[in-house]
């Protein structure tokens, strides 16, 4: 059974790499600071236009939830919400947020817009790739997560909240040993992947364009 899922997966996604074009859609509306913040508050709702603002973000809250599961196992695909080996061995939660928080403060610090904001994000997946995938052939590090932007004064939302998939190749065999003797670690790639995500996520109308990294990518997202 497994086999012939992977069988009908593999066919899929070539031709889902061969001949489909997708489009990909348009970023949720934002706040309209021009209407005012009474007008949310009059019917209980934020209210929402398709301008874009220019935000300056005043504080960041990550959350990595206890509840996503960490695997461990040196596989070329173990099951879980967590894999990271980019750090040694220890509390895989706390150093996935530690990465967040500097990528985030990093991204936002040159955002000095009209509306001061507070972005709360919530980790869904940072799955990196095992030591037996890296020094082999590499992969995708797959990294999923929720933004909510909120005015720094009323704390009511400017955005709908949004699911951002940031996804990064992850290299592998001679390549993953050439960038750690470059400085290029997966902990610093990752780091320096994010902070660009999140001022494309405030900046860009479309916000961050998730790469098209091949059937590997979309065998990891889907399974």
């Amino acid at each position: 059974m497994k086999l012939m899922k992977m069988m009908i997966a593999l066919a899929f996604g070539g031709l889902l790499a061969g001949c489909a074009t997708v489009d990909t859609p348009s970023r949720n509306s934002a706040f309209d600071p021009s209407i005012g913040p009474n007008a949310a508050f009059s019917t209980g709702q934020p209210v929402f236009s398709e301008t874009m603002p220019s935000f300056q973000v005043t504080e960041i809250n990550v959350l990595v939830p206890s509840a996503l599961i960490v695997s461990e196992e040196n596989v070329y695909y173990p099951r879980g919400d967590i894999v990271w080996r980019g750090e040694p061995f220890g509390d895989r939660h706390a150093q996935v947020k530690a990465i967040f928080d500097e990528a985030l403060a990093r991204g936002t610090a040159e955002l000095q817009g009209e509306v001061p904001v507070i972005l709360d994000v919530t980790v869904e997946r940072f799955h990196g790739i095992t030591e037996k995938t890296r020094y082999t052939f590499g992969g995708i590090h797959s990294i999923r997560f929720t933004l909510a932007v909120r005015d720094a004064e009323t704390g009511l939302l400017l955005e709908e909240p949004r699911s951002v998939e940031a996804d990064l190749k992850g290299f592998g065999g001679q390549r993953a040993i050439n960038a750690d003797l470059q400085g290029q670690t997966q902990k610093v790639r990752i780091t320096d992947h994010l902070s660009q995500v999140i001022q494309d996520e405030l900046r860009q109308p479309e916000g961050f364009e998730n790469p098209k990294l091949g059937l590997v990518q979309f065998l990891n997202n889907t399974f």
